[in-house]
């Protein structure tokens, strides 16, 4: 894509830490191309994470960057963008740190529409450390702390933040890494809370305890769970079961609606009115 990813890197961090397959550096390098091709200043740009595998992300970009707590980064980044709310925040989580411990967290930011880009790394599993379950661990699959299956039910981020109120709400794979950049340039773009799912391989400790094999079967297997988002409402329910709609799912932008510029108002009203 005639990018220099590298200029968006602290080369001194390298070589990165992630397994090999892992899809997490295939999610960076998209997100940097996707940044590449907006008119986003990376001089005004915070990136922020929380813990895992996914929050290491802050570590190899060449911006302002906060590794913050576990589940916290969302809440976190709220607290940028109204300090500055001419910053460009991007929130890089996980499917533990942002759904489990953070799910709390990501729900109020979708509520408020506040002006973050929030991608989630989401390989089903805790893979940093050691291969625990997560929300999003399919029901049946096995983990270190579910080695006869999961019970749980896992659910779905794009219903749940579309649901919450975020304006901006997509998804995408590693398999697919063109459609990727696409729907993170979008969701940069937006103004108000964005949030792309990204499914991401984790061949070490899903893949290899699931059968499904090295990351390559991996990215297949991607393929075969989800559905380009214009063919899917084609789709019958059954033919839905166990795939996910990949693409634009929900986009609906009011820039008066964003938290900042609400909270601006309040402000300027008040000092109309000599409070």
């Amino acid at each position: 894509m005639g990018v220099d990813i590298e200029k968006y890197l602290r080369s001194d961090k390298l070589p990165h830490i992630w397994c090999p397959g892992c899809g997490h550096g295939t999610i960076l390098s998209n997100l940097i191309r996707a940044i590449d091709g907006t008119d986003i200043d990376p001089d005004k740009t915070v990136v922020v994470s929380g813990i895992g595998c996914s929050g290491r992300a802050t570590g190899y970009l060449d911006f302002d960057t906060l590794h913050t707590t576990h589940g916290r980064a969302i809440a976190y980044a709220t607290g940028v963008k109204l300090a500055n709310p001419e910053l460009n925040v991007i929130v890089l989580t996980g499917d533990g740190d942002g759904s489990a411990i953070g799910g709390n967290h990501l729900i109020h930011g979708c509520r408020r529409n506040i002006d973050l880009t929030v991608v989630l790394f989401n390989n089903q599993i805790y893979g940093m450390t050691g291969g625990q379950f997560s929300p999003m661990t399919p029901t049946g699959a096995t983990a270190t702390t579910a080695p006869y299956g999961n019970v749980d039910q896992q659910f779905d981020l794009c219903d749940l933040t579309k649901s919450a109120g975020a304006s901006y709400v997509a998804r995408g794979t590693t398999s697919s890494p063109r459609q990727l950049v696409k729907i993170l340039k979008e969701g940069l773009n937006h103004k108000g809370f964005s949030f792309v799912e990204t499914f991401t391989q984790c061949p070490v400790n899903y893949g290899k305890r699931n059968n499904i094999g090295g990351p390559t079967d991996m990215l297949e297997w991607q393929d075969g769970i989800t559905v380009n988002i214009n063919k899917w409402d084609k789709l019958s329910d059954q033919e839905k079961e166990d795939k996910f709609p990949v693409g634009i799912i929900h986009q609906n932008e009011q820039p008066e609606e964003e938290y900042t510029n609400r909270y601006q108002k309040i402000i300027d009203d008040m000092a109309e009115e000599g409070k």
